[in-house]
């Protein structure tokens, strides 16, 4: 079994616009579009998520040079 890898950033960026692309120009049925928001709201915590972690990163850093 091929073990999924976590997409990065900017592949989660990528995802959440081309779901916003499809969501503006298509005639989506309703349970589509109910999954393309589901999918869109995991992209986005997981591109929060990546953020915070980014930003304790930095502050650890900035903490270790003072």
């Amino acid at each position: 079994m091929a073990v999924k890898k976590e997409k990065n950033y900017s592949e989660a960026i990528k995802e959440v616009e081309d779901i916003l692309t499809r969501l503006n120009n298509d005639d989506m049925d309703v349970d589509v579009l109910a999954l393309e928001v589901k999918r869109a709201g995991e992209l986005i915590e997981l591109c929060k998520s990546k953020l915070r972690k980014a930003e304790e990163d930095v502050q650890k850093i900035i903490k270790d040079q003072e």
